[in-house]
């Protein structure tokens, strides 16, 4: 395993101000824990979260997990990487939610120089939980004269 970047760990603050006037802002997923290889977030469900039977859409389970996941890699990026994005993503919904606060607990499996694997579990207000599996994210390396990726990661 690559050695782990020496680089500060952003505070909570920090994490859900990078969300803002963006999809993470937009839903209001809110960072709660943050440690290299461990996510913890959150978000409150309201109506715009569902789907039209009443029920939290699908949609905002994948991102709550993904946008997790995600943060998560950004932490673990090795040193010359410059950004990343989602190349397989995975869901099983063993349940669904109407209302309360659901939380999601992203856990990082594998962190290559060049791909990272990260397992989260999403909860809804019961406890009852919906795993979103083998999130594969894969890191660019950017070169000088590569213009392939942003200068800035991606969440």
């Amino acid at each position: 395993m690559p050695e782990l970047p020496s680089r500060p760990i952003p505070t909570l603050d920090e994490l859900n101000r990078q969300g803002e006037g963006k999809l993470p802002g937009l839903i209001g997923i809110r960072f709660t824990h943050a440690e290299r290889g461990l996510i913890r977030s959150e978000l409150t469900l309201r109506d715009e979260l569902l789907a039209p039977n009443g029920f939290l859409h699908a949609a905002s389970v994948v991102a709550l997990a993904d946008t997790s996941c995600g943060y998560g890699t950004r932490l673990l990026l090795p040193e010359g990487a410059s950004g990343f994005t989602t190349i397989e993503l995975k869901s099983n919904h063993l349940g669904t939610a109407r209302e309360g606060t659901v939380t999601c607990e992203a856990r990082s499996v594998h962190a290559g120089r060049t791909t990272q694997v990260w397992d989260a579990e999403v909860r809804g207000p019961g406890a009852r939980s919906w795993r979103c599996s083998a999130a594969h994210r894969r890191c660019c390396m950017r070169s000088k004269s590569s213009g392939a990726m942003p200068a800035e990661p991606l969440a």
